[in-house]
């Protein structure tokens, strides 16, 4: 997989590389369990079973933040 848009320096190519699997990536829906979910634009994210849409990160369903404040409801869920 070349990627010509990047020319110089080796660990831009190879973040670059990482970037675009990522992004190519199939994910685990949440509704159906299956891992069909692919990225349809920039944020949008749709499950090619089941067709539920996510919203999520540009090149992965789920950042970081994301994650950060699913487990922080659900420490709060778990003390109410």
């Amino acid at each position: 997989m070349a990627n010509w848009s990047i020319r110089y320096g080796v660990n831009l190519r190879k973040r670059s590389l990482a970037i675009a699997k990522e992004k190519k990536a199939l994910y685990e829906c949440d509704v159906c369990g299956r891992s069909a979910v692919k990225r349809i634009s920039t944020g949008i994210w749709r499950c090619k079973h089941c067709g539920a849409m996510f919203a999520g990160g540009a090149y992965s369903l789920k950042t970081e933040t994301g994650r950060t404040v699913e487990r922080i409801l659900s420490q709060i869920k778990k003390v109410e």
